[in-house]
């Protein structure tokens, strides 16, 4: 049993689960403070997200993105790195899908896969940018990531602009459906909700981050550099080489559920006046998940059911978005600060091995 107990601490189940816990206990007491029943807020909240087959589609439709940005952030952090520039990985691979569902006439059994393909890769290469200046010029990810960001979003709201966009429209025109991700038959299966197959790539992708980096000799390398890269260098591993590696891997993922967005929901990419904030949810859903491959599908999981939930919450028990926001903050929050109930843990295990 004491067994049992050190691995789930280990692993980090027990922590985030008692943060998850604390964080809707304190939400429910400013619930509470303000007027309204947590009882009812946190009850239209599971009803909108799964009282129906429909609410169950679009959940996990908001869930998928939030995967893809939360696995590039997890890798990044996992490989030493620190990526702020899903948002703009995730732009770019929305607008190389778009490019390619709307240029070309494909067959949909060669469309589709290019389409997902090519956003992956191109969110990839814009993240590849910020590993190189890293590698070759010390410039440090934080700042020429957050740069990417805005150089992205302006990039592709001119790109739009002047190849892709519908006349008369803020939007491109509509891709082609032999490059969708999305079914009539799941949709009707889920009474009209959006959800689509980037789900499935979504967790493909989740499973492809774990065997990476825990079992393959290159994932070895990433980890080595991230947890030390002097003794790395000493030990004859690229560092250099690996930093750009990583930062290419993790925009392929932020890349990805760009392509997925656009391909299984959208179906075109619109001139945008602000960011959609994907990418810096998927920084709150890494650290929900401890920065791992399956932890942050959890960490996305929570969040995208708070999100979509919180329409429940608003309509159902009349609270409104503000205390929502703060109540999905303290989630985040609470889980954030998992080590103080980690050496809370730690200590009350030492005072009973004193005791004993």
């Amino acid at each position: 049993m004491k067994t049992l107990s050190r691995w789930l601490l280990r692993e980090s189940v027990i922590i985030p689960l008692i943060s998850v816990f604390a964080g809707l206990i304190i939400g429910a007491i400013i619930m509470m403070f303000g007027g309204y029943n947590p009882f009812e807020a946190y009850q239209a909240l599971f009803n909108k997200a799964f009282g129906n087959i429909y609410g169950i589609g679009e959940t996990i439709r908001t869930i998928t993105p939030l995967i893809f940005t939360g696995l590039a952030v997890a890798f990044a952090f996992r490989t030493g790195l620190f990526n702020i520039g899903a948002e703009g990985q995730f732009i770019m691979g929305s607008l190389a899908a778009a490019y390619v569902g709307i240029m070309l006439d494909l067959p949909a059994i060669i469309h589709m896969p290019l389409a997902v393909i090519v956003g992956g890769i191109v969110g990839g290469l814009w993240g590849g940018i910020a590993g190189f200046l890293k590698a070759s010029r010390g410039v440090h990810e934080v700042i020429t990531t957050i740069m990417l960001n805005w150089i992205a979003l302006y990039l592709s709201n001119y790109l739009i602009r002047t190849h892709l966009l519908e006349k008369g429209q803020q939007k491109s025109e509509t891709l082609a459906q032999s490059s969708w991700l999305s079914f009539s038959f799941l949709t009707d299966l889920f009474n009209n909700a959006r959800i689509h197959f980037g789900f499935l790539i979504a967790i493909l992708c989740a499973i492809v981050f774990y065997v990476i980096l825990q079992k393959m000799k290159q994932g070895y390398e990433l980890r080595s550099v991230g947890l030390n890269p002097h003794a790395a260098e000493y030990a004859g591993i690229n560092v250099k080489s690996n930093i750009i590696k990583a930062m290419v891997i993790s925009g392929m993922f932020a890349g990805l559920g760009g392509a997925v967005e656009v391909l299984g929901v959208t179906h075109n990419v619109t001139i945008l006046p602000a960011f959609q904030g994907y990418g810096f949810d998927g920084i709150a859903v890494a650290l929900l998940g401890g920065n791992a491959a399956f932890g942050s599908v959890v960490g996305a999981f929570l969040l995208g059911t708070l999100t979509f939930g919180a329409t429940g919450m608003k309509l159902g028990a009349g609270v409104p978005f503000e205390i929502i926001n703060i109540v999905i903050a303290l989630v985040i929050y609470f889980v954030a600060s998992r080590l103080i109930f980690k050496r809370l843990m730690n200590a009350l295990n030492v005072n009973k091995q004193e005791e004993q």
